[in-house]
């Protein structure tokens, strides 16, 4: 039979995909001190700069979100997509 996407769950390739951004950003700094693996810590980092703050006087709610995507986790997002393909 063959292997196929039909029978999986999606919610298991977002985990996958989460699990690979965090390795990937994880191996970036690690990579950023050796000068000629430092390429893989490069990337944009993008969101709230400073943090929303919403004062309704007897609740106090803070937004702020950040991204940095790297070059280490887009590799790790696309080895955990190749590792949930063929799982």
């Amino acid at each position: 039979m063959a292997r196929g996407t039909a029978g999986k769950n999606s919610w298991a390739l977002l985990l996958m995909i989460l699990a690979g951004v965090v390795l990937g950003g994880f191996i970036g700094q690690l990579a950023s001190k050796i000068s000629f693996l430092s390429w893989l810590n490069y990337g944009q980092t993008f969101g709230l700069s400073q943090p929303l703050v919403l004062d309704l006087g007897i609740l106090v709610l803070t937004f702020a979100l950040t991204i940095k995507i790297t070059i280490a986790g887009i590799l790790g997002i696309v080895l955990a997509i190749i590792i949930y393909r063929f799982l």
